[in-house]
C-alpha cells in the first residue's frame, strides 16, 4: 500500500483485515471485514449482497428489492435480518478491485490521499479483537443502516477500533464515514465548486477546506469517540 493506492493481491489477506473495493466509475466503496476461508462479514442494507441493488438504491438507502438475487453456492444463507452479513470475497468484490484500508497512517500519507475513505490516523486493535466483534456484530446486527450515519464503513472501522462518537452510541453507530463515504472523490468536490465558483481562488479554498474536514473527522484526532465493547453495544 502506498500513496496512490491501497490495492492489495488476495495472497496478502489476513483473517481480521479491513478490506474495500470501489463501484460504479469509484463513485462510492464498499467495505467490510476479512475473516479467514474466503469469507467476508459485512453491513449491508437490509442484509442485501453487495453490489445487488441500483445506484440509485445504494445512495439513498431505497427498501426496494434488487431485480434479481441468485444465491452463490460459495456463500452460507443467512437468517439475520439485521444487515450484517457473511459473504464470500467473490460476491463481496462484486467484481471490483480488492483493496485494503489503512490504519495508523503516516499524517503526510493521510493527507496525501488525494481520495478519502482509504486510511485513518487512528490505530487498530489486535486481529483477534477485530474477529471478535465482526462475529458478534454478524449475530446482533449493528443498528439501523443508514447511508449517511451507519453504514459499512462505520462497521468496519467499529469492528477495527472499537470506537463510536460518544454522543451517538445509545442510538446508532456514527463515525468519520459521513465525510469519507459521500466525501471521497476529491475531483468531484473540486469540479462541483468550479462550477459554483468559477474562480481558481475558490477551488482552491474548497480543496483546502475538504481536507480539513477529512482531518478533523478522522478518529485518529476528534476528541468526541469513545471505547465501546461489542457486548455493551445497543443492538438495534
Amino acid at each position: 500500500m502506498g500513496l496512490f493506492s491501497n490495492r492489495v493481491d488476495r495472497e496478502s489477506l489476513k483473517p481480521g483485515d479491513h478490506i474495500y473495493s470501489w463501484r460504479v466509475a469509484y463513485i462510492y466503496a464498499h467495505h467490510g471485514i476479512y475473516v479467514g476461508d474466503n469469507k467476508v462479514i459485512h453491513f449491508t442494507r437490509h442484509g442485501q449482497e453487495a453490489g445487488t441493488g441500483s445506484v440509485f438504491d445504494v445512495l439513498t438507502g431505497s427498501s426496494a428489492p434488487p431485480p434479481t438475487l441468485i444465491p452463490c453456492p460459495n456463500c452460507t444463507p443467512t437468517k439475520n435480518t439485521n444487515g450484517v452479513i457473511a459473504s464470500c470475497l467473490d460476491c463481496f468484490l462484486s467484481g471490483g478491485v480488492l483493496y485494503r484500508f489503512e490504519y495508523s497512517a503516516n499524517l503526510a500519507v493521510f493527507m496525501g490521499k488525494a481520495r478519502g475513505g482509504t486510511c485513518t490516523l487512528a490505530a487498530s486493535d489486535p486481529l483477534e479483537t477485530t474477529l471478535h466483534r465482526a462475529n458478534c456484530l454478524l449475530d446482533h446486527g449493528f443498528g439501523c443502516y443508514n447511508v449517511f450515519k451507519n453504514n459499512c464503513v462505520d462497521f468496519a472501522l467499529y469492528c477495527k477500533t472499537g470506537l463510536l462518537v460518544s454522543d451517538k452510541k445509545s442510538t446508532s453507530q456514527s463515525g468519520p464515514a459521513s465525510s469519507s463515504f459521500i466525501g471521497g472523490s476529491l475531483t468531484g468536490v473540486v469540479s462541483v465548486l468550479f462550477k459554483v465558483t468559477k474562480t481558481t481562488s475558490g477551488v482552491l479554498s474548497g480543496a483546502a477546506m475538504y481536507y480539513v474536514s477529512r482531518y478533523t473527522y478522522d478518529f485518529g484526532v476528534r476528541s468526541d469517540v469513545i471505547k465501546l465493547d461489542v457486548e455493551d453495544l445497543p443492538h438495534k
